[in-house]
């Protein structure tokens, strides 16, 4: 009884603090129970409430939710409430998402979700084992594939990214729960050269060299994959200007990522600003655009928009959350601009131009 009464008139005091501290409290008790506790050992023992401006996206989730499932995300967070925490990592930012990219989306962009979780976010944090970034990636692309949701063209990006820092092809495999043939034809997907420098790989293209481009113009011919965008050029990844732009850092240098996601909001709101980097990108990124928008595959719109904002602000892609901060008539204003540009870039190559459908890789297209 003792002991009962000791909880109660804990329980009393926490129910007395401020909002702020009444959090922190219970947060605090939480933790010391989740140390004692026997499933100590498995991250859901222990879900935090932290302010969701700790929290930021990672830029490797290949997962993607279109706009009506992304709806119906919200509506069943409103309806049923949070039924599953955001697995995250911390770091010296914030706190990294590891799986629950679009929980964590409308907890902070929903206002009626974000008014009830009162600007606060539920949180898991990852085993300490998966600290490394290549352990992170492996631990997102589990939690999607687990759902059966990817996209391919990201999920090729993240292969090559862990042959970069010496995955083997058989831990790759094992980690992301892929076969041999799969993880092949991943990388085969990209035209990153780096990836085949092992013997395993170094016949997998058929490669044309043009030396006074001081690098490899990699052919769209592969052994035993049909390509569904013939006659896409593949330029390896040193040579992209937007890489040396610094689109694809994993934070800002010397800014928030709040603070980077604002600036591209008021970038993307200034039309005249927003098409003179559109016009300079088409113009002067030549093998950034035939590498990126000869890919009918992927989102052409968005790609020139997050490319032209690191154009002139260099902000990095992770970044392209400004874009929602938009309204309606703002997103609708900027989508038309990058569509206009793809198109100006389209026929001066001799291609033929695009709609929405066909510029967003088969989807609604969005700056995002």
């Amino acid at each position: 009884m003792c002991g009962l009464f000791k909880m109660e008139e804990i329980i009393n005091q926490i129910s007395a603090l401020p909002l702020i501290e009444k959090i922190n409290a219970i947060n605090e008790l939480r933790e010391k129970l989740h140390k004692i506790s026997p499933f100590r050992n498995e991250p859901v023992d222990f879900v935090k409430w932290v302010a969701s401006d700790e929290v930021y996206a990672n830029d490797y989730n290949p997962n993607s939710v279109a706009p009506p499932e992304m709806e119906l995300l919200a509506h069943s967070i409103l309806s049923d409430g949070y039924t599953q925490p955001i697995v995250t990592f911390p770091t010296s930012f914030g706190r990294e998402v590891v799986d629950g990219f679009h929980r964590n989306r409308v907890g902070k962009e929903n206002s009626d979700v974000r008014f009830r979780v009162m600007g606060y976010l539920p949180v898991v944090t990852i085993k300490d084992s998966q600290s490394d970034l290549g352990d992170r990636i492996a631990s997102t692309i589990r939690h999607n594939r687990a759902r059966g949701k990817h996209k391919v063209d990201a999920m090729s990006d993240i292969v090559i990214e862990l042959k970069r820092r010496n995955w083997s092809d058989e831990k790759i495999a094992k980690n992301l729960g892929m076969d041999a043939d799969e993880v092949l034809r991943l990388c085969q997907i990209t035209g990153l050269a780096e990836a085949f420098k092992n013997k395993e790989f170094s016949e997998a293209w058929e490669v044309d060299r043009d030396d006074s481009l001081g690098g490899e113009i990699i052919s769209d011919v592969i052994d035993g994959f049909e390509a569904d965008d013939k006659g896409r050029i593949f330029h390896t990844w040193e040579k992209w200007e937007c890489y040396r732009a610094g689109f694809y850092a994993e934070r800002m240098a010397d800014e928030s990522h709040e603070d980077g996601e604002e600036k591209y909001r008021e970038f993307l709101s200034d039309l005249q600003a927003f098409e003179s980097a559109l016009s300079r990108v088409i113009s002067e990124w030549k093998y950034s655009c035939e590498h990126y928008l000869t890919n009918d595959r992927m989102n052409r719109i968005a790609w020139l928009g997050q490319a032209s904002v690191c154009y002139a602000l260099r902000i990095p892609s992770m970044c392209r959350g400004g874009y929602h901060r938009l309204s309606e008539d703002q997103k609708k204003a900027a989508d038309d601009m990058a569509l206009k540009y793809l198109n100006i870039w389209l026929k001066k190559n001799g291609r033929e131009t695009v709609n929405y459908e066909s510029a967003g890789g088969k989807t609604k297209a969005e700056l995002y």
